[in-house]
């Protein structure tokens, strides 16, 4: 009987044990899926973590001093920053004075340089072509006084004593002229003779570019009618114009010439009361050369020759 009791206790334990296998076997699997599953995810966060450390030190080797991941940290973007600025810096830079030079930099720094305005280098050059007429100015005025003070030996020179020059407040580019000769056979040497007149006073005056240009000249005393001269004592005569003047004639000769115009135009001190006692004026003169000179080139000009005197 003991017997059979412990063969029916035996008997339902092994049916205990042995009853829904598949329970058991979830309950048992279960709860080694989780921890296997545990398991692995340790593992695998173990291997996932080394292998992302690997790539992060691998990324550090390629870009030094950025993160690993691909979002930009603070350290990483200022070392691309610093890498740029370093980049720009071996850059060539322009030359001083190319600032908004067409092609040099971009829009915004040509219209940068636009705004400066003209760089050292246009800013020099222009204050450079300031100074080409000044010495030029200087250049002509060397050149001048070294012709009038030929003139002035030359005419010193003369053996006949055909004029005499004083300058005037003592200026050597504005001369009083004393034309002391003219034919004897003519009448204004005549009227000379009669009215004790020792000599036709005139003036000229020298621009800054003679001897390139004409003097101007005028007659002075007495006054004088015909002889090519006009009011305010203008002479027409075309070599004192521009278009008829050469730089080889001088002042003696222009006087000469002008000796000759007076006896071939028939000129004659004039001797009308209250007229003759009326000089001649620069205002007048000037005026009536201008009117002369603009006929002229209008209908030609007519000057006797030397021979003529």
């Amino acid at each position: 009987m003991a017997t059979l009791l412990r063969k029916i206790g035996l008997i339902r334990l092994h049916n205990r044990d042995t009853e829904d296998p598949k329970h058991h076997h979830n309950h048992r699997g279960g709860g080694g899926g989780q921890q296997s599953a545990s398991l692995r995810g340790k593992g695998g966060g173990k291997s996932g973590g080394h292998k992302q450390q690997q790539q992060q030190q691998q990324q550090q080797q390629q870009h030094p001093g950025g993160a690993g991941d691909a979002s930009p940290g603070p350290g990483k973007g200022k070392s691309k920053r610093a890498a740029e600025l370093a980049a720009r810096d071996k850059q060539p830079q322009p030359a001083a004075g190319a600032a908004g030079a067409p092609g040099a930099g971009g829009p915004r720094e040509r219209a940068a340089g636009a705004r400066a305005g003209p760089g050292p280098a246009v800013a020099a050059a222009a204050a450079g072509g300031s100074l080409v007429p000044a010495a030029r100015q200087q250049h002509c005025t060397q050149v001048r006084s070294r012709r009038l003070m030929k003139e002035l030996q030359d005419i010193a020179r003369l053996s006949d004593r055909f004029i005499s020059v004083e300058l005037v407040n003592e200026s050597l580019f504005d001369w009083n002229v004393k034309l002391h000769q003219v034919d004897k056979d003519s009448v204004l040497w005549q009227d000379m003779k009669e009215t004790n007149t020792e000599f036709i006073l005139l003036n000229l005056t020298f621009p800054d570019n003679f001897p390139f240009s004409p003097p101007f000249m005028r007659v002075l005393s007495p006054r004088l009618e015909n002889g090519y001269v006009l009011d305010g004592g203008a002479i027409c005569m075309e070599l004192l114009t521009p278009r008829g003047w050469s730089s080889a004639y001088t002042v003696e000769a222009v006087m000469r010439q002008f000796a000759a115009s007076l006896v071939k135009g028939q000129g004659r001190i004039c001797r009308k009361a209250g007229k003759s006692k009326k000089s001649f004026s620069r205002k007048e003169a000037e005026a009536t050369f201008k009117s002369l000179v603009k006929t002229h080139e209008k209908y030609g000009w007519v000057t006797p020759p030397v021979s003529d005197g």
